[in-house]
């Protein structure tokens, strides 16, 4: 007998076990086929509508919610399945059943958790849960206001998340609950109010290690980043940038745009930013990936400036260090991710829109948290500085070229990605710091190219922060992360292509100035700000950035001389005939031209 002919014999006579048996037997059962995995589903649903909502004859009673919901769960967790869940009645049912069993816990996230799942499998049902007659987002808002375990969180959470994914979806949800203001929910009571309170809550429950709490984190992250993403873009909001101004035709870019009703959402950001316990050897993984993305919208400007970096005062004199990466290592509360599983949102697009944002840019009241005690605890860039150092160093060892395939190997381990997905996000911030505000972006510099840099071997060869940020410029496969590294390093050093060749080296940097069309070594200018020599006093190499040592007359005869030439006329001549050099920048062909060789 099939589950399905199993379930339909059943009667409100029948004996509990065996309604209970046959419950189990469905949420274990195998892959059925697609119209009686329909049939029974749609059997389910009718039976816990009849007797928890209707209150009419039902095979089941209300202690069987939680087993039912169970089996309707695994027959939804496959397309055709969800297929039946995400018509109106249904999800309504759902919703209706969430709130209708809120007195056992359990069974209403059972029914939650049937309608994330439906909402993941199928797009229509997103718009459907949102539509008057079911009103499931603002149920799903109370929901998250009312929630008191991370799992509560996490299941509102998720629900709401896939329903604010597509602004054109969404847009009319987007812009009420964060405009509409309830008298029962906390501080100004609006959604984002709401969020703020519950990532506090959730900093404490991951750092007490409370399960689903960084699940829960996670989710909630994912809900601030589309609204922090869609709301500006769909309202009127203010440009960041006014020199990039464009049509009012033009898609607005993530970052671009703020809206002062987001504002209560940075202090909380902070705080998680600050404080949430990391994972080892890799920093950058969810949920603080998750903040990074939320913290990468929000304008970094002299109104927010004591939340972003605490109350340090304005000044570059006694500029802290960073820990090495050994002791920054060293008190990192390890933290593996729950079992719940979270399905990957398709953030890539908006990451490389933000990155984009900076490139561009780079051409042309709170109070502070209770939590810092100290203006450097509340530091962003400090904190920002260090992920940085310990994650390159965790990625790229010692001295490794950053095309190694050890190194997409390595990245590997924690899943499919790549250092551009999990670097590019933290760069982007910290080009964010320095484009904001002149004392973080001096000490950040300060940070990594001290007065006392030891500049007597070569830059990029460095086994520190400073050598592989230097190294991914020169990076084939991880190009995206060299756009981003070289925008930080010139937004660091004012934007200024002599300042940064001064810093670093031409040498260093000159294909990524030449790709912002400095083609040639910047003249070396005083006012460029760049230390002309060492803290010792000796004379710094423009090109290479190390000490410049006298060079030594090299004695050659003339045969010694014509071989030589002979050697570097047959490269240029093969360079030239490999398609590498044009003909017109080959020098040989250039001096016969013009009669200098005879």
């Amino acid at each position: 007998m099939s589950v399905l002919q199993e379930y339909s014999s059943l009667s409100s006579s029948s004996p509990r076990a065996t309604i209970s048996h046959t419950l189990q037997s469905i949420a274990g059962a195998p892959p059925i086929n697609p119209p009686s995995c329909k049939a029974l589903i749609q059997l389910i649903i009718d039976d816990l509508q009849a007797v928890i909502i209707d209150g009419s004859p039902s095979r089941l009673i209300r202690d069987d919610a939680l087993s039912a919901l169970s089996a309707v769960k695994g027959l939804g967790k496959i397309p055709h399945g969800a297929q039946v869940l995400a018509s109106v009645p249904n999800l309504k049912c759902l919703m209706t059943l969430a709130i209708k069993l809120e007195t056992a816990p359990d069974a209403s996230n059972e029914a939650l958790k049937c309608v994330a799942n439906t909402l993941l499998l199928s797009e229509p049902a997103r718009t459907r849960l949102l539509s008057q007659e079911i009103d499931g987002g603002n149920i799903c808002v109370d929901l998250l206001q009312k929630s008191a375990t991370p799992e509560n969180t996490f299941l509102s959470s998720r629900i709401l998340f896939l329903c604010t994914a597509s602004p054109q979806q969404s847009a009319s949800f987007i812009e009420s609950i964060v405009e509409t203001k309830h008298t029962h929910f906390p501080g100004n009571g609006t959604i984002i109010d709401v969020i703020a309170l519950k990532l506090d809550g959730l900093i404490a429950s991951m750092q007490a290690g409370i399960k689903m709490s960084r699940d829960a984190m996670t989710d909630l992250l994912k809900l601030t980043f589309n609204l922090l993403v869609h709301y500006p873009k769909l309202v009127p909001s203010e440009l960041q940038y006014p020199a990039l101004a464009g049509s009012p035709d033009d898609p607005k870019v993530m970052g671009d745009f703020w809206n002062s009703r987001l504002e209560g959402i940075l202090p909380p950001l902070v705080r998680a930013f600050q404080t949430i316990p990391l994972s080892s050897p890799n920093p950058l993984t969810s949920p603080l990936t998750h903040i990074i993305h939320s913290l990468i919208t929000i304008p970094v400007d002299a109104s927010s400036r004591a939340i972003w970096f605490g109350t340090r005062p304005h000044s570059h004199s006694t500029t802290p260090q960073p820990s090495s990466p050994k002791s920054a290592t060293s008190p990192l509360t390890g933290s593996g991710h729950d079992n719940q599983s979270t399905p990957k949102e398709p953030k890539a697009r908006h990451i490389e829109r933000a990155i984009s944002s900076v490139i561009s840019a780079g051409r042309r009241s709170f109070g502070r948290s209770p939590r810092s005690e100290s203006p450097s605890a509340a530091d962003c860039a400090s904190r920002a500085y260090e992920l940085l150092d310990m994650t390159l160093a965790h990625f790229l060892p010692g001295d490794i070229d950053p095309d190694d395939p050890a190194v997409r190997d390595l990245c590997k381990i924690d899943g499919d990605t790549s250092l551009d997905e999990i670097v590019c996000p933290l760069v982007v911030l910290i080009t964010r710091f320095c484009l904001g505000d002149n004392d973080t972006k001096t000490r950040i510099r300060q940070w990594l190219v001290p007065e006392n840099l030891d500049r007597t071997h070569p830059l990029e060869r460095r086994g520190d922060l400073l050598g592989r940020c230097l190294r991914l410029l020169a990076s084939v496969y991880h190009s995206r992360l060299k756009d981003s590294m070289g925008e930080m390093l010139y937004a660091m050093c004012d934007s200024n292509a002599t300042t940064l060749a001064g810093y670093f080296g031409y040498g260093n940097v000159a294909g990524f100035l030449f790709h912002k069309g400095v083609v040639s070594a910047p003249p070396v200018s005083a006012a460029s700000g760049a230390p002309p020599t060492t803290a010792s006093g000796l004379p710094i190499n423009p090109i290479t950035g190390t000490i410049e040592h006298p060079t030594e007359t090299i004695d050659m005869t003339d045969e010694e001389k014509e071989d030589e030439a002979e050697k570097l006329f047959v490269l240029f001549d093969r360079l030239e005939k490999t398609g590498a050099l044009p003909p017109s920048q080959n020098p040989y062909r250039k001096a016969f031209q013009e009669g200098k060789m005879g």
